[in-house]
């Protein structure tokens, strides 16, 4: 039986907008085909990420650009067919008894084409200098909430190792554990005891939710062009392996 097939409630678990639809989109879009309820967590707004150029290109490091990719999550969840959508640190994913708090993108930096690390400027309220323990307690707080059945999330190395995606597989991950909630990681490549998703038919859903993140990619033909010039192809498949 299919890991899909016993999970009638899903909640997605990303860092920043667009990490939803570059990584899951085509399962998101799988998801939603079979009737399953799909909610998304997004931990930060993706304040420091860098801007396409062009006519958005003058959003880059201000409080516009976070109302803007706002906006571009919301109308990328939209064109997925994702049910609810919350962000970490606003209620219900905020753990009981602490006021709500805003999540900030932690930035990254390169160290290799294709392998991210930490930034050296990292500011004090970013995600990956809150306590782990805080973050858990509040994506169990949401997970609380919502019941969901199945829990999904980036693998231990975050895809690319982005400090916010590798701090939100663990906090989702011992959120999940916490609830006796399963909990599955997304993975790129098949391997032993992966289940593999081909999901070519939902390309066109993907294509149109990958448009909306205008700030931060453009689509040319089957490729995503990243802000930074960087090529890869719209992902159509996808594993996922319980943890």
């Amino acid at each position: 039986m299919s890991i899909l097939d016993a999970a009638p409630s899903v909640l997605f678990v990303h860092a920043h907008p667009d990490d939803e639809t570059i990584s899951t989109g085509v399962l998101i879009a799988e998801l939603v085909t079979r009737g399953t309820r799909v909610s998304l967590l997004t931990a930060t707004r993706g304040e420091r990420g860098e801007v396409v150029r062009g006519p958005l290109s003058a959003l880059a490091g201000t409080d516009a650009l976070t109302r803007e990719r706002e906006r571009e999550l919301q109308r990328a969840a939209d064109t997925l067919g994702i049910a609810r959508r919350f962000w970490l640190g606003d209620p219900p994913a905020r753990a009981d008894g602490l006021a709500p708090r805003r999540y900030r993108d932690s930035g990254m930096t390169w160290i290799r084409p294709g392998l991210a690390g930490a930034a050296e400027d990292t500011d004090d309220d970013a995600l990956v200098r809150t306590a782990l323990g805080e973050v858990t307690d509040d994506v169990a707080a949401l997970i609380a909430h919502l019941r969901p059945t199945l829990v999904i999330s980036y693998d231990s190395g975050g895809g690319y190792g982005h400090p916010d995606h590798v701090r939100m597989h663990e906090a989702a991950l011992a959120a999940a554990r916490a609830h006796g909630t399963p909990f599955a990681e997304i993975v790129h490549t098949p391997g032993l005891e992966t289940e593999w998703f081909g999901l070519d038919a939902h390309v066109g859903t993907v294509t149109a939710a990958l448009r909306c993140h205008a700030s931060q990619l453009t689509v040319h033909g089957s490729d995503i062009v990243h802000s930074g010039g960087q090529r890869e192809p719209i992902t159509t498949s996808v594993g996922l392996r319980l943890l």
